[in-house]
């Protein structure tokens, strides 16, 4: 299958169009982040710096940290980025740029978000580390794709009914993390998260400033949802896509979240750069192992 310079755009120097990345840039491990000035915030620890690029809100810097080779991209905010960057690292190992053709041997990534979110329950404090589990979009991004196969559909109808759903509202979609990046991250300093996805900071999280919303009281009936165990931990904009495209893909994901504000009881991290830098800390101690 020939694919169409339409389809897959690369710029004049061979690089793929939105990234500027060459497939040789990136390593098999990339840790995503939202925010282009974190990327410096991680990268400072590697031992090694081989790639620096930056073009709008994605900045790559690829590097060795204890021997391993690591990646660090800025994603930007939503999973609209996330579909772009998704498909631009796929496309990056997984197809000749030359031929424009698949490769027969696809390569896999682990690719692990670092993020910052806002916790539903009460008892998981700012400053807490939540590892995601599961993601529940609200994004709608994963039903372009044929993605019934990676899909926990128990817990989507479970979801739509329990919170009687409006049908104006994208399709809640579910998806599990990989298991050998959960087993990886396992540790007694992480708890263990249902992360939701929403489109936006405001409304769609229920915070209301001017505007009211279409469902009174979203966050509250967020936290109340059960499922076997599983109740909805924190809300933030890019896990849920992450997970679905990578599985559908053929990648690992996972997806670390350190807590800055309590949605609960209304309190906010005095020091939010103390708990990035903590998750930071954690996810390459982690990874080095």
């Amino acid at each position: 299958m020939h694919i169409k310079d339409s389809e897959l755009v690369l710029n004049a120097d061979g690089s793929i169009y939105h990234l500027t990345l060459l497939p040789e840039d990136i390593a098999d491990t990339i840790l995503l982040v939202g925010d282009p000035g974190r990327v410096d915030r991680i990268s400072k620890y590697f031992d090694t710096l081989e790639v620096q690029k930056t073009r709008r809100e994605f900045v790559t810097h690829t590097g060795t940290y204890k021997g391993k080779k690591l990646t660090v991209l800025s994603t930007g905010i939503g999973t609209d980025n996330i579909d772009i960057v998704m498909n631009e690292l796929d496309a990056l190992v997984n197809i000749d740029f030359k031929t424009r053709q698949p490769r027969s041997a696809l390569r896999r990534l682990n690719l692990i978000r670092l993020g910052t979110s806002g916790s539903l329950q009460a008892d998981i404090p700012v400053y807490a580390l939540v590892g995601s589990h599961y993601a529940i979009g609200f994004d709608n991004v994963l039903h372009y794709y044929k993605s019934d196969a990676v899909r926990e559909k128990d817990i989507e109808r479970a979801f739509k009914k329990d919170l009687n759903w409006p049908s104006s509202y994208s399709d809640p979609y579910v998806v599990k993390a990989h298991p050998s990046l959960i087993e990886m991250f396992d540790d007694e300093r992480l708890l263990p998260g249902f992360t939701g996805t929403n489109v936006g900071f405001y409304g769609p999280q229920g915070r209301v400033l001017r505007l009211d919303t279409q469902i009174d009281n979203l966050g509250g009936l967020l936290s109340d949802f059960r499922f076997e165990g599983l109740r909805i931990t924190n809300l933030e904009m890019e896990t849920s896509a992450i997970f679905g495209l990578a599985r559908l893909m053929g990648h690992r994901a996972y997806a670390l979240n350190c807590i800055l504000a309590n949605r609960n009881t209304g309190e906010f991290a005095e020091d939010p750069a103390l708990a990035v830098d903590q998750m930071i800390q954690f996810a390459l101690e982690k990874i080095a192992l």
